[in-house]
């Protein structure tokens, strides 16, 4: 059955084919003329079917002219010659490199002729920046331009370029980074656009932006010293920060307790300037009793808080009450000493004072009846 294969491989398998179709036709005539035509042009219609992959899309040629973009599944054109179709690939990510090229092995080689720029500031800087882009029109990413790519690249390197010469140098290495990005892009999507590339620029990274190689240390010591300057403000600013409210609460809590006082002095001044124009009042009327309550008051007040030693008759006259024994080990407290000696017999203890604290009692007794007679 070898020879029935379709399409032949070797000349005589296809000598053989004819052989057969001519025999066909004789055996028929006219009508295996029709047939044999019908056929072939039922074979080259099914030549027009055509299946788009996810993520693709067709682009169909009528003898070169451009009529239809057709979405993935399966579709029809026209056999060829009458048309074409041209299956481009629309979600695929691809790239392109600006100031570097990326070789087989992974390494980065850096371009100096695209990756110099010069700065607002009249700095020159090196930078490098990778593009990210996919097609979004495929009938004018195929005929619209020549080189699509090419284009992207230089459309590319003048918007970085532009940018760039905008800014500080400061401002593309450290400050600005993130702008020179976003303007990048910007600026590369309205050429892109005026060009009519048919190009959707995905995103824009900043690879390297600092100074060329020759002067790179000494800009880097003048940035970590800018960086330093920045820590020490900050610094200087946490310490305002923390010192001030503190110095403030403690000038209001001066005030405050200064405010406090005053009013406690207004207020004890004049209690003291009323008790005194009452006790003033009162010796008015009695002069000789108030004296003498007044002297006893001062004495109630002092006598209590000094050691006092009572000593009769018959007692010792050594200096050894007047010592200051008290308080000293092995000696009884002062509470202990005020306790009664007749505190366990159950009977009435005596008075502190002994005979000292009645002359006291009968002295106010005689004040009250004098002021009672007067």
């Amino acid at each position: 059955m070898a020879q029935y294969n379709w399409p032949p491989k070797r000349e005589e398998e296809l000598m053989l084919w004819v052989e057969k179709l001519r025999a066909l036709v004789k055996r028929f005539g006219t009508f295996g003329y029709a047939a044999l035509l019908l056929l072939v042009i039922v074979l080259w219609l099914s030549t027009g079917f055509y299946i788009v992959r996810p993520g693709e899309q067709g682009v169909v040629r009528r003898f070169g002219r451009h009529v239809a973009t057709t979405d993935p599944g399966l579709n029809y054109r026209f056999p060829y010659p009458i048309e074409t179709v041209d299956v481009v690939n629309v979600a695929n990510i691809r790239r392109t490199e600006i100031g570097f090229r990326t070789s087989a092995t992974g390494k980065a080689q850096g371009i100096l002729e695209e990756a110099l720029m010069l700065t607002k500031d009249e700095n020159i800087v090196e930078v490098q920046v990778l593009i990210q882009y996919r097609i979004k029109d495929p009938a004018l990413f195929l005929f619209q331009v020549q080189n699509p790519e090419a284009i992207l690249g230089s459309a590319a390197e003048v918007a970085l370029r532009s940018t760039v010469g905008r800014m500080r140098i400061d401002d593309v290495i450290t400050e600005r980074r993130a702008e020179v990005q976003t303007e990048t892009q910007l600026f590369l999507e309205r050429l892109l656009d005026v060009y009519n590339t048919g190009i959707l620029v995905t995103e824009v990274r900043l690879q390297i932006a600092d100074a060329p190689l020759q002067v790179r240390d000494a800009f880097h010591e003048v940035v970590r010293a800018r960086e330093d300057r920045e820590r020490l403000v900050n610094e200087a600013q946490a310490y305002m920060e923390d010192i001030l409210p503190r110095a403030r609460g403690e000038s209001r809590k001066i005030m405050e307790e200064s405010i406090a006082y005053r009013e406690e002095r207004i207020r004890r001044a004049r209690g003291d300037a009323s008790r005194f124009s009452q006790v003033l009042e009162e010796y008015r009327r009695a002069p000789d009793v108030t004296r003498e309550r007044l002297h006893i008051e001062a004495l109630e007040e002092i006598l209590p808080r000094s050691n006092k030693v009572i000593m009769g008759q018959g007692a010792d006259s050594s200096v050894l009450p007047f010592l200051p024994l008290r308080g000293m080990p092995g000696l009884a407290s002062p509470e202990r000493m005020k306790m009664p000696a007749n505190a366990g017999t159950g009977e009435e203890p005596a008075s502190p004072g002994g005979a000292a604290e009645r002359p006291r009692g009968n002295m106010r007794r005689n004040l009250d009846n004098n002021r009672e007679t007067q």
